[in-house]
């Protein structure tokens, strides 16, 4: 059984989302895991995150498969999403409407936003949106403006015409790469901004 499907077989029988498998150089095989997302309710808005004892769990769960299966690396680690958590399916994209996100175009889009996007560009950051259909069907979008940040400190004039926003859509199959922006501040991920899965929770 290839690598991939052993490890999506133990997570998920576990009960957890696989997010994201890395080797790196010196053999390290690293395994990102999250919880089931749904749809908080009005009665329920507290969200869980994944925890240093779900992370035992999953490790020694795949040590012992890896090993039946002779999958050869020589160190496991198991650990929760970062701040720049990826997104791949559309669960994930659902779950972070309203998120900033950076994403990388397989191809470029061409020229958009009002002729203000380069027609060779290919990366973007801005706000995830979603974008509903009249005949019901969901796309994506992620509007940002280039307005500069302003400096600590820095005196913004009242008459000064803030920058237009801009938008382009797109869809998943167009998109090489997709995560969160890790964007932090002293007070930590801003609550627009949000957690993708709390701390990170590192286990070797």
């Amino acid at each position: 059984m290839a690598l991939k499907e052993i490890v999506e077989q133990i997570v998920a029988g576990l009960g957890y989302d696989l997010v994201e498998i890395e080797r790196s150089a010196g053999g390290l095989l690293r395994i990102t895991i999250d919880l089931p997302w749904s749809p908080p309710t009005e009665s329920d808005l507290t969200e869980q995150f994944i925890t240093v004892e779900d992370c035992e769990k999953v490790n020694r769960q795949l040590q012992f498969a890896l090993e039946v299966d002779a999958i050869e690396y020589s160190r496991l680690e198991v650990s929760s999403p970062g701040i720049d958590r990826p997104l791949r399916h559309k669960q994930d994209f659902e779950r972070f409407v309203g998120h900033v996100i950076d994403i990388t175009l397989k191809s470029p889009m061409g020229v958009a936003a009002a002729g203000q996007v380069s027609a060779n560009r290919k990366k973007f950051r801005g706000t995830l949106e979603r974008v509903q259909g009249d005949d019901g069907t969901t796309s994506w979008q992620v509007v940002w403006s280039d307005e500069p940040a302003v400096k600590p400190g820095q005196r913004v004039s009242k008459k000064r015409v803030p920058a237009p926003l801009q938008a382009l859509g797109f869809t998943l199959d167009e998109l090489r790469e997709s995560r969160l922006a890790p964007i932090v501040s002293f007070k930590g991920r801003s609550d627009s901004l949000g957690s993708s899965s709390g701390p990170e929770t590192n286990l070797v």
